[in-house]
């Protein structure tokens, strides 16, 4: 959730923005968000409503308001972000944290950009402050005079920061970037000074002197003309500037920055309802800014361990946390998984900012996740009290009585508490200081939804490094030189090692240790999954020991279940995989993933799939889950996707029975529709290869060509997705398995394949054998269908008539065996080559016959769509155009209703063929363009 004012007035979920209604109710939350958790009066909010004379119930129309504003935030489900409108006295107040407010954060990345020494870094963070405007400020709230003066307050700083992103560009050299940004605003607003002056300097040191000068004097025109003055001292100054062609230039620059930075720290946004002047949250509530350790020192007790050395990067959750760190008493929750660097950026963090805290910095580490036990509360406590004066014997002999007195001791100070590895929150609670000037830093690797719920905790998430920051972590360990040497290897050993800080490390220890050893050498090491984990342990640290004293800390079903998750073939699980490799059910399985989930165990990519990182994951393979997690979780995947080819093509004949040892999951998948089955295929398709690829390596035979011919449905709306070596595996594995039914039906598809692929000559050679393998096992079924796809291959090499004979029958064998579905395919086929062959009124009659047979107009049947083209072209041949191209039209919109790309191009290219209406080209290169797109 956030809440916006640099633009238009808003509320932002993640289904969109909150419909706020009329302009007085954005006013009236415009006017909260200007002042967050202080409480206005009504008068205070009248003002910002209404000019001069509010009329006499407006405190009615308020309360109205207010109470709309209630009931939206809590559709939007706002109390889970700790907001809340409540009623203070006679008045409101809109309790939230402020890091939700754009206009809050984007104070606070100027703030930080300020004290930025490189340029660069600068740079970066004043693009991201601008990118959060939208438009002016407050652009659709009421213009009363207290928003009028806010909006135009924030639109001040907005062009200080502009001012000042041109002066860091100048810093960079890059001249005609700053030019480019000022000129913007400059044409904006011509009568600023100070934008028209940058300007000028920037074309100057750009190498356009002659422009310059020429907005100098545009300039210098405004100005007389609007308001009759002439240039000021700073507007001259440039101009002298550039009539000497640049003399003076390295003063100005020197001290540009200086002077900019100066003028934009004056600058602060107004409450817009209060009678007399006050900063704005962002400037008045934030953590101090942090300064160099060697300039400023604290005069309080500092308990911090030594800066960590080599850190690198994390400047987006450095500003994050910086974020989290202001307002009243706030305490900052940093997680993430084990070995991602969390005590690290919370230290590197502190020693930054050490100079905002004068009156102490603390630290505990709460051990929630070692060996060494978790040190008792009255412990922590002590030493806190002890750091801060206390007398020893004043400090209470129980853990509540030194807990009130600690809080007693901080309440009017300015301290910074680090609650390092933290296990759950009630470790924590008797630790906050709850001084309002104190700030609360807490690390761990679960995610402690309940310290967010009480204490509105603000979660600061910390993942692992990208592969260039992992680079330039090993190069300040190695040194540069040394990983310059071999780039991509360090690359790749960064990859290998997941992004993940404490395995790099790890690897940059022993390349350390060993200067003669290739970057190159060590990557080919890690590269044996076998051998990686252990690669990555150095004495008593390493990968490893994390995670199991992670897992130690669960409750052992979720632990067995983290265990279980380590044969899981693929890459992604949901709750049914997940219970079916536990042999437990999907509630079960769903609120262990839960738990893991909040341990960093376990990451939810989307609602309901979950992923593990590389290295969690071979870590858990090497957990014991018993020995038959894989064959439990591929009949899983057997089972769901006999319900979603039910549900995708209904009425078809089970491709095969299942294996005699097949163990049935607790539960299985329910699919409404053809859609919600063809998007579980489409999600799962990466992981039904791997699980055939697993049941390959196992020998598991028979459970790999089903697997591969349960994706039939999918391969039918996909055919050149590049299927041929997986269909290719599944009849090595029917062949292996001795199953003739198997191959039968795989060959089958796999010709089918090679027809649409264009290789119709090694798709004959495999059809020939698929129709005798059915015919000799007496499976009528399996023999039409392969006389169906045979006839395909016998039409792409000439022979149509070949090919209807075929047909006709796989029409008999279908019926004799009562198989309508068979029948019907075999008929779409037969129509199909009659159209071909030219033979109209026949093909017309047989797809006729096979429309009326099975009527599936209500549903997205792919043969159902292939007979009303070939309707459409038999009429058409027949002369009857009005209703061929009906036909048509009607087949690529169920084609295209239905997601059927391949369908819908080839019935409207064959629109195409006989009409020039320009909509059907239109819907043509639309489909054309989604079907080449397609992954």
């Amino acid at each position: 959730m956030e809440f916006r004012l640099l633009g238009t007035v808003a509320i932002g979920t993640e289904n969109g923005d909150v419909p706020l209604g009329p302009a007085k109710r954005r006013s009236l939350l415009a006017a909260l968000l200007l002042r967050p958790n202080y409480a206005l009066s009504v008068e205070q909010l009248t003002a910002a409503l209404w000019d001069y004379e509010p009329p006499l119930h407006a405190r009615g129309v308020i309360q109205g308001h207010v109470s709309k504003l209630r009931t939206l935030l809590a559709a939007a489900g706002a109390e889970t972000y700790g907001v809340e409108l409540i009623t203070r006295s006679a008045g409101y107040v809109l309790r939230m944290p402020e890091t939700l407010l754009d206009a809050y954060r984007f104070e606070e990345l100027v703030t930080l950009a300020r004290e930025q020494r490189a340029p660069a870094d600068a740079v970066a963070m004043y693009q991201e402050a601008l990118s959060l405007w939208q438009g002016p400020a407050l652009a659709d709230a009421y213009p009363s005079p207290p928003l009028q003066a806010a909006a135009h307050a924030l639109e001040e700083l907005r062009l200080a920061s502009v001012e000042q992103l041109a002066c860091r560009y100048a810093r960079l050299g890059e001249h005609a970037r700053a030019a480019a940004v000022l000129r913007a605003e400059a044409v904006a607003h011509p009568l600023r000074e100070s934008l028209s002056a940058a300007l000028m300097e920037a074309l100057q040191r750009a190498g356009r002197r002659s422009e310059a000068l020429d907005w100098f004097h545009r300039t210098r025109r405004l100005l007389a003309d609007e308001l009759g003055v002439d240039p000021g001292r700073e507007l001259a100054d440039a101009y002298a500037v550039a009539l000497r062609g640049g003399e003076g230039e390295v003063v100005a620059e020197a001290t540009a920055g200086d002077m900019a930075s100066a003028a934009t720290s004056t600058v602060q946004v107004s409450g817009p309802v209060t009678t007399t002047q006050a900063p704005s949250p962002a400037t008045s509530m934030q953590a101090p800014s942090p300064a160099p350790a060697a300039v400023l020192r604290t005069s309080g007790p500092d308990l911090l361990p030594r800066a960590p050395r080599g850190f690198h990067g994390r400047v987006a959750e450095l500003v994050a946390l910086s974020r989290a760190a202001a307002g009243e008493a706030p305490v900052c929750l940093v997680t993430g998984p084990a070995g991602v660097g969390k005590t690290a950026l919370v230290l590197h963090w502190a020693h930054h900012g050490r100079a905002g805290f004068p009156d102490g910095l603390l630290y505990a580490d709460l051990r929630g996740f070692s060996d060494t036990g978790e040190p008792a509360l009255i412990e922590v406590l002590r030493e806190f009290l002890l750091a801060l004066g206390v007398s020893q014997h004043r400090i209470p002999e129980s853990a509540n009585g030194a807990a009130a007195l600690f809080r007693s001791f901080a309440a009017d100070r300015q301290l910074l508490v680090v609650l390092d590895n933290a296990r759950d929150s009630e470790q924590v609670r008797p630790l906050l200081p709850g001084g309002l000037r104190c700030v609360t830093v807490v690390t761990s690797r679960h995610r402690l939804p309940g310290l967010i719920v009480t204490d509105a905790a603000r979660p600061v998430p910390v993942d692992v490094l990208g592969p260039e920051d992992g680079t330039a972590l090993l190069a300040g360990v190695l040194g540069t030189e040394r990983v310059l040497a071999e780039p991509v290897a360090a690359r790749q050993l960064a990859e290998l090692c997941g992004g993940l800080p404490l395995a790099l490390r790890v690897a940059a220890a022993r390349l350390a240790q060993r200067p003669g050893w290739s970057l190159g050498a060590m990557t080919a090491e890690l590269s044996d999954e076998t051998r990686r984990l252990s690669l990555l342990d150095v004495e008593d640290t390493g990968v490893r020991a994390a995670l199991r004293l992670t897992l130690q800390q669960l409750p052992g079903q979720v632990s067995r279940q983290f265990a279980h998750l380590g044969r899981h073939p693929g890459t992604h699980v949901d709750r049914y995989a997940a219970a079916a490799l536990a042999g437990t059910d999907p509630a079960a399985a769903e609120g262990a993933l839960e738990r893991l989930a909040v341990a960093h165990l376990v990451t939810e990519t989307a609602p309901g799939r979950w992923t593990l990182h590389d290295l969690v994951r071979l870590y858990a393979r090497g957990l014991d889950a018993g020995p038959d997690a894989l064959k439990r979780v591929l009949d899983h995947y057997i089972a769901t996707a006999i319900a979603a080819m039910a549900a995708a093509e209904p009425g078809n004949e089970d491709c095969f029975p299942l294996p005699e040892d097949f163990l049935p999951p607790a539960a299985v998948r329910e699919f409404r529709d053809r859609s919600a089955a063809v998007a579980w295929y489409a999600a799962e398709r990466d992981d039904l290869t791997l699980a055939v690829a697993a049941a390959r390596t196992a020998g598991l035979h028979g459970r790999t060509w089903r697997i591969v011919l349960t994706l039939w449905p999918l391969i039918v709306w996909r055919v050149r997705d590049g299927w041929v070596p997986l269909l290719e595996t599944g009849l090595e594995a029917a062949r292996a398995d001795a199953d003739q039914h198997g191959e039968s039906r795989v060959l089958n598809v796999l010709g089918w394949v090679l027809i649409e692929e264009g290789r119709v000559a090694e798709a004959l050679t495999h059809l020939s054998v698929a129709s005798a393998l059915a015919s000799r096992a007496g499976d009528p079924c399996a023999e039409a269908n392969a006389l169906i796809v045979l006839a395909m291959a016998q039409a792409a090499l000439g022979g149509p008539d070949e090919a209807a004979r075929g047909c006709e029958r796989a029409v008999e064998l279908a019926r004799k065996a009562g198989d309508r579905t068979t029948e019907r395919l075999a008929l779409q086929h037969l129509a199909r080559h009659q159209v071909d062959a030219g033979q109209w009124r026949p093909a017309l009659d047989t797809a006729t016959e096979a429309l009326a047979a099975d009527d599936r107009s209500g549903t997205a049947d792919v043969p159902r769509m292939l007979l009303l083209m070939v309707k459409g072209e038999a009429l058409l041949g027949l002369g009857d155009e009005a209703e061929g191209i009906r036909q048509l039209d009607l087949a690529a919109r169920e084609a295209e209703s239905s997601g059927y790309e391949d369908g819908e191009v080839r019935a409207l290219a064959a629109l195409l063929r006989v009409s020039a209406d320009e909509g059907f080209r239109a819907r043509y290169d639309a489909a054309l363009g989604r079907l080449t797109a397609r992954p």
